[in-house]
């Protein structure tokens, strides 16, 4: 089959369209035949050699896919041959043709492309599992998503609404305007101001019950500041730096505060089934009735696969940059 091969670690040039082994499915695999795959951020980090795929996963990038049924394994139950489904991956996603476990896959919402399909998954799975199964955000509570025009940012602004709760976003100027239309209540320009001034104006003093990190360092003393009592701080990268100077942990003990990090794709698969069985109950219905919607920036053909990861890289994207498999 073609697929999407690094042929050493580095720069976007080094992805080029050649010839790969197709994968065989297990009993209880699904062979899917690609038609899209996304971009995230873990494909560049991979591309550059500093993100290897999990054990026993493709080496090739791509942690989502959008497709239809080629092959059922012989215990396979729910899907057969020629139905459309999209799904979560450990990698493998940039090919003609990829295996996923059947209970990981979705059942496609008639009224959504294959393209829109694959601007899904891992975006809102990881917006689910840092706003519901970490951060346990509850109805009326306020939640403050940080980079919110991102992929899982935009993701995290429509689930929070779904979820009945106050979204404060920061992004930078361009994309204020995006965040709110999705639905943020409060859009804060982090360039310009403390977003911590901003958010504490916005509530009366009062801050948030959770906070959706993706910088880390730079941003974890504003963050403490930005919590009400029992909030809940839950970093998912650490794109600003890791290191922190300065902190009073007595912050944390006398606010209750809970401070949690996590990964998706490290995860076991049991832990990821289970994920995204939940969320698929919560939110296939609001896909299909267009409460919910993938955010897609760009398409791009799998060709220019090199162009698309330049692209995010600059970080000028909208939400989800995919690829169509031609």
């Amino acid at each position: 089959m073609k697929a999407i091969l690094v042929k050493q670690p580095g720069g976007p040039e080094q992805l080029i369209l050649g010839e790969y082994e197709q994968p065989l499915p297990s009993p209880t695999e699904l062979l899917v035949k690609v038609h899209a795959t996304a971009l995230n951020r873990a494909d560049t980090l991979q591309r550059q050699g500093k993100y290897p795929p999990p054990k026993g996963a493709s080496p090739l990038l791509g942690l989502e896919m959008a497709g239809e049924v080629a092959e059922a394994g012989i215990n396979c139950t729910r899907f057969k041959k020629g139905d459309k489904v999209f799904g979560l991956l450990p990698g493998g996603g940039y090919a003609e043709y990829v295996t996923i476990d059947e209970a990981m896959a979705m059942p496609m919402p008639d009224n959504l492309s294959f393209e829109e399909a694959a601007a899904i998954p891992e975006v809102f799975l990881t917006a689910w599992q840092a706003l519901v199964w970490l951060g346990k955000l509850q109805p009326g509570e306020r939640v403050l998503v940080h980079a919110g025009a991102s992929g899982v940012g935009t993701a995290a602004i429509q689930l929070a609404r779904a979820l009945k709760t106050e979204v404060l976003v920061t992004a930078s100027e361009t994309k204020l305007q995006a965040c709110l239309n999705l639905g943020a209540h409060k859009a804060i320009n982090y360039k310009e101001v403390p977003f911590e001034d901003e958010v504490l104006a916005y509530t009366n003093s009062e801050g948030v019950d959770v906070i959706v990190d993706f910088i880390a360092g730079p941003y974890f003393n504003q963050n403490i500041d930005c919590l009400r009592l029992d909030g809940r701080l839950v970093i998912l990268a650490s794109l600003g730096g890791g290191k922190v100077d300065n902190f009073d942990l007595r912050k944390i003990l006398t606010k209750r505060l809970q401070v949690m990090g996590s990964t998706l794709r490290s995860r076991t698969k049991d832990y990821q089934i289970k994920l995204t069985e939940d969320l698929a109950q919560f939110a296939l219905p609001l896909f299909k009735e267009g409460k919910l919607k993938p955010v897609i920036d760009s398409i791009y053909s799998w060709e220019d696969a090199a162009e698309a990861h330049r692209y995010m890289e600059s970080n000028q994207n909208i939400g989800k940059i995919v690829l169509r498999v031609d």
